[in-house]
């Protein structure tokens, strides 16, 4: 059953034909997973079904269905360890990544490298013969068998002379570090950021006695505390990471919190609740300024780590995110360099081996040195922490306060209004007040009027435009919110997975669209358009919280008959409206057809209706019937579109409930109405408008 639907890409008809049998979701995952053993030959399993209509063998590989069984893994909440061939692919690809990050980019410490390497490969055979090999490529014998020994390799899995240098150094009492290695790390540090307070004021809190000295500090009136947070990789492993360590920043002294044995002592005490209940006043205090980077991961995180504490993004007031002003800088002003570094600050010149991203570069930016990475990757569970760990961890949220404390000082010289706050870019708070905030150096419209300069104070909101009066081009990264404003009747154009992304510019000054895109991209899209004519969508949210961003920084205004009044696949506003007889009718007359072409009869029936230029038919809200690849077995409108009758779903023309179905007028594809445009109102309803808009129906005559 399932095979079949595989080989057609329809992994969801798939996952809703077992989402109700526990027994049919392992059997389906222990199948998976065999097609993913290195001995399997995929084509055993191909072989008979190639007649398939729209059949795609090239998604039918290992990496795609190792991403498939992840998926229902966590939709179904099974235990990893019934996939082990999938388990270990995924390992694979973290020990290539481990290697790289190591070896080649060189920003990661040997003891973070060697714990994760530990934890990673375990007792796994298979796993530790890929070590060997990954070893022996990127280290001369000696150097393998340094690493073999800290790895505790077993030595009837090395090669004889790899063994003898083992024997060698089971003398010695520590692993050394390759010299070369030493002074890479030594250099690099010299030319990082450095904390400005004494190692005495960076406390690690173990004990609720402890916590309760740290909560007085805190909790004042007025603080500006910086927040950060700390977690182990897991390298795309099932779950969502679980928080480590809490920092949190004042001006003298830095807190670091051990979440797990904290809520480990709070619950056996029976007093689970009290540690979430003073991270909650915290975030809900806007007396208190709290500073993050990328907080909306950081409490996904925390909310996984602690369920009382799932609501805390919602209740947050007080918070500034600094990676929304980050994207503004990057913005740059006039006379900056691209990536909206002023000379004196630009990497280039300070000769640093890898580019800085995400907080280092903003730290770069702002105070003159990058931070050092090293400990990122660190295996955060671990106890005790080393002193790297510790250090590292109390600058990543410290250094948070003197950026903000730099900008505050002097933001006109970065680009900034003279108030911090409002001229920050990016979800703040959940607040309506803090709402109007967002992307106030973006345009007010997507008529291509310019908007204020980043010292320009806006005028006012823009214009309130329905969907039709709105087009867009999205990046090839933002499909997802693509659809969603298709959804919702936004014209949209998505570049394809292979378009480049100057071909967003190419479309939008060729059809006055606007641009959606995201990151790098935003500096290079944004100079090829008018003012305006670009938008930086925030790439850590979710597609349907993008979508709001977008809608609301455009005031664009949508109405229930907005929701699937364009074509889910081909984005064609146009459709007929054909009642449920007629449409069985048309069904019945094809299946006919198709089974007198089988024995040879010419010929196939046209319906042949003139769509008026204008006409949009809006269906309200559909499930859509995929197209047969049977050009005859269908009725054809005017135009050459054929209509994918024979695709609707045995029993679909029995529901009493369905009184119309909507053909798009440009593909054929066949809608009606169910359940997901319900789904899409709940998920949209505090952005709908009420509207009298009357539709005007063309119906199948």
């Amino acid at each position: 059953m399932c095979t079949p639907l595989l080989l057609q890409d329809k992994a969801n008809l798939v996952e809703d034909y077992v989402a109700e049998h526990p027994e049919l979701q392992r059997k389906l995952l222990q199948t998976l997973d065999t097609w993913c053993d290195p001995s399997f030959n995929i084509r055993d399993i191909t072989r008979p079904y190639q007649g398939l209509s729209r059949y795609k063998p090239e998604k039918f590989n290992r990496r795609v269905l190792g991403k498939l069984v992840f998926r229902l893994l966590e939709r179904f909440n099974i235990d990893p360890a019934l996939c082990p061939n999938v388990i270990n692919q995924r390992h694979l690809r973290t020990l290539n990544y481990l290697f790289y990050k190591r070896f080649v980019e060189k920003t990661m410490t040997e003891e973070n490298w060697a714990d994760h390497i530990q934890s990673t490969v375990g007792d796994n055979r298979w796993l530790q013969g890929q070590l060997l090999q990954s070893l022996l490529r990127h280290c001369d014998t000696r150097g393998a068998a340094r690493w073999a020994l800290h790895c505790r390799l077993p030595p009837d899995m090395l090669p004889r002379p790899l063994a003898k240098e083992l024997q060698d150094l089971h003398t010695l009492h520590r692993v050394e570090e390759v010299t070369k290695a030493d002074n890479y790390e030594a250099s690099k540090k010299k030319d990082c950021y450095q904390l400005p307070i004494p190692r005495e004021n960076i406390h690690f809190l173990q004990t609720w006695e402890e916590t309760l000295q740290c909560w007085e500090k805190v909790l004042q009136p007025g603080q500006v505390v910086g927040v950060d947070m700390e977690w182990k990789p897991s390298f795309g492993m099932v779950g969502k990471p679980r928080v480590a360590l809490l920092q949190l920043a004042l001006e003298d002294e830095v807190f670091l919190l051990d979440l797990p044995r904290l809520l480990e002592q709070a619950e056996a005490e029976g007093q689970k609740e009290k540690l979430p209940h003073f991270i909650q006043m915290l975030y809900s205090d806007a007396a208190i300024t709290k500073l993050g980077y990328g907080m909306s991961g950081d409490l996904s995180s925390l909310a996984a780590t602690c369920s009382a504490l799932g609501d805390t993004e919602k209740q947050m007031q007080g918070v500034l995110d600094l990676l929304a002003l980050h994207q503004q800088l990057q913005r740059g002003k006039d006379g900056q360099k691209e990536d909206g570094l002023s000379p004196e600050h630009s990497h280039e010149q300070r000769g640093l081996r890898q580019p800085e991203k995400g907080l280092s570069l903003l730290v770069q930016h702002v105070l003159g040195k990058p931070l050092d990475k090293t400990e990122q990757l660190s295996n955060w569970e671990k106890r005790p922490l080393r002193e790297e760990q510790i250090l590292y961890a109390a600058s990543d949220a410290y250094c948070l306060l003197e950026i903000y404390k730099r900008l505050c000082k002097d933001p006109e010289s970065f680009g900034l209004g003279s108030d911090l706050a409002e001229s920050l870019v990016g979800k703040q708070s959940k607040k309506p007040k803090a709402k109007k905030q967002l992307n106030k150096q973006e345009a007010a419209s997507p008529s291509g009027q310019e908007c204020p300069g980043a010292r320009t104070e806006p005028s006012g909101p823009p214009a309130p435009i329905s969907p039709q009066q709105f087009s867009v081009v999205c990046d090839n990264m933002l499909q997802g919110l693509g659809r969603y404003l298709r959804c919702l009747g936004v014209d949209v154009r998505l570049l394809d997975n292979e378009d480049d992304h100057r071909r967003a510019a190419e479309i939008a000054r060729q059809e006055g669209r606007v641009i959606l895109t995201s990151g790098l991209p935003y500096q290079t899209l944004r100079s090829q358009v008018g003012e305006g004519r670009c938008f930086s969508v925030n790439c850590s949210e979710k597609a349907k919280d993008q979508a709001l961003q977008v809608l609301k920084h455009f005031n664009v205004q949508v109405s229930l008959g907005d929701i699937f009044s364009r074509c889910q696949v081909c984005n064609c506003n146009k459709y007929l409206k054909v009642s449920r007889e007629r449409m069985r009718q048309l069904a019945e007359g094809s299946r006919q057809i198709s089974g007198e072409h089988s024995a040879g009869c010419p010929g196939s029936q046209r319906c042949d209706v003139t769509v008026p230029a204008r006409a949009t038919a809006r269906p309200g809200g559909a499930e859509r019937a995929e197209r047969t690849g049977q050009r005859g077995a269908g009725a054809v409108l005017a135009g050459d579109t054929v209509l994918q009758v024979t695709a609707i779903p045995p029993g679909v023309l029995d529901r009493a409930e369905l009184t119309d179905f909507y053909c798009c007028t440009r593909c054929g594809k066949v809608f009606w109405e169910g359940s997901h445009f319900g789904r899409i109102v709940s998920q949209f309803q505090d952005v709908l408008v009420a509207s009298g808009d009357t539709q005007s129906v063309y119906e199948l005559s």
